[in-house]
């Protein structure tokens, strides 16, 4: 049986928070520009170690205290200067008009000196991850397993798919054969 990693403690998070802080205040610094504060969380599960997310209520970075407990130096080194990175994208270009590992995000870690990558491989032995349930649909010439996501959308009629092989509607297969659809 595999043991559980445990998420990091008050004082690791508050030395992640500083280094996030840190990391924002050499962005100010080097692009000219005074960078408000941004809220520092801990609360993102999964496979993610960070997430730079803007909604209704604000801007705010995510932590994933599993994936600092496991990998504490690589979190440092790499995830906090990426969503720095993703954050400081967004006060110069605008969130809505850019590619997340676009262009413009890829000249802010070059300028910040940073060697920019979308992700770290790791291990996530011990880390709690959701599962995402899928649903088969079926078209003309194959089994397409959709996310929860995607089946309300289409269960709730605000969105139809097609296969992007044949061209054809994707029909819901509920416990039968994909073929007699």
């Amino acid at each position: 049986m595999t043991q559980t990693v445990i998420p990091i403690g008050q004082e690791a998070r508050r030395q992640v928070a500083a280094a996030t802080e840190r990391w924002i205040q050499r962005a100010g610094r080097v692009f000219g520009r005074l960078l408000p504060d941004i809220p520092v969380t801990f609360d993102l599960s999964g496979r993610a170690f960070g997430m730079y997310r803007v909604d209704r209520r604000g801007r705010v970075i995510r932590y994933n205290p599993y994936l600092f407990a496991k990998y504490y130096a690589e979190g440092l080194a790499v995830a906090v200067p990426h969503e720095v990175g993703h954050y400081v994208t967004d006060i110069l270009y605008g969130h809505t008009s850019i590619l997340a590992h676009g262009p413009e995000w890829q000249r802010v870690m070059d300028t910040l000196g940073v060697a920019y990558r979308p992700g770290i491989k790791i291990d996530l032995t011990g880390i709690p991850v959701r599962r995402h349930r899928r649903f088969d649909y079926c078209c003309a010439c194959r089994i397409h397993r959709l996310t929860t996501r995607s089946h309300n959308k289409i269960t709730r009629g605000t969105v139809a798919y097609r296969c992007r092989r044949c061209d054809t509607a994707l029909v819901y297969v509920a416990e039968q054969d994909c073929h007699s659809v």
